[in-house]
């Protein structure tokens, strides 16, 4: 199970830890702390450091009722980091989180390598078509709604039934347009219930039946902060056993803040030859 990134074979048997990196002024957990270009580049080389293998670049927060960034300052935002960071460490695979297709295109020409999209194409009806020609990876998340609304979008007949269905439908739609390396994300926190993102994680492993790399995006997020009654900053340890628990159900990915916690949870579990 490989993916193509700008020609470097990334082999996702051995799962593999992506490192979350907000240059937004709001995000739930890290907002405002990635601004500084000194403090930008300090915290991506810690990420590599740390075990990191892709480094996942975002410009417009996700987090419950967020409020609306123009498609301009999305980039203002996000291509400099780019630039910048390659321009340090040449040989970073960046990851871009966005839903836009401008966006995406404009930051992969700038040497970007994969495409993190929250809504699977939902967003922005020119996002499958233009990753197509991008020819990169393209993660697609399950998510109901928007930022704004999706909180208000929780109700399912049979939740994981639903979302096999709906990543099949995009699964196709990609494959007919020639995308071929995808990666599916079950959206932990996106239009979910806290019982709904349980249920969920409870039945990861049966997203297999789709064949495609699994990423687990469980980082310090309210399932977590909530459940143990304390906030994001305290949610590391409750962070690092749902990540042990995904990577036992079959993520290949763990999207995280926390790199080097991360990466001692793929590298124990190695150990085991799951």
């Amino acid at each position: 199970m490989t993916i193509n990134c700008k020609g470097q074979l990334i082999d996702l048997s051995t799962p593999k830890v992506m490192g979350i990196l907000n240059v937004t002024p709001n995000s739930f957990y890290d907002g405002g702390k990635h601004f500084d270009e000194k403090l930008i580049l300090q915290q991506v080389e810690k990420m590599l450091l740390d075990g990191a293998t892709f480094i996942d670049i975002g410009g417009y927060s996700s987090k419950p009722n967020a409020e609306f960034v123009s498609e301009e300052e999305e980039l203002q935002r996000i291509l400099p980091v780019v630039q910048k960071v390659l321009k340090e460490f040449p040989a970073i695979i960046i990851s871009i989180d966005t839903f836009r297709s401008k966006v995406a295109k404009e930051t992969i020409e700038s040497g970007a390598a994969i495409i993190n999209d929250i809504s699977a194409g939902n967003l922005d009806e020119e996002m499958f078509e233009t990753v197509a020609n991008l020819r990169v990876p393209y993660i697609m998340m399950h998510m109901r709604g928007t930022p704004q609304t999706m909180q208000k979008m929780t109700h399912y007949e049979d939740i994981v039934k639903e979302m096999i269905f709906y990543f099949s439908e995009k699964v196709a739609k990609a494959r007919s347009l020639g995308i071929n390396d995808l990666i599916i994300d079950p959206g932990f926190g996106f239009a979910k219930t806290l019982e709904q993102n349980f249920e969920v994680l409870n039945k990861l492993e049966f997203f297999k039946i789709l064949e495609l790399p699994l990423l687990a995006g469980v980082s310090r997020k309210s399932m977590i902060y909530k459940t143990l009654d304390t906030t994001a900053e305290f949610a590391l340890n409750g962070t690092t056993v749902l990540n042990t628990i995904s990577l036992l159900k079959g993520a290949k990915i763990l999207r995280v803040h926390d790199v080097k916690e991360a990466a001692e949870c793929v590298k124990l579990l190695n150990q085991f030859n799951l």
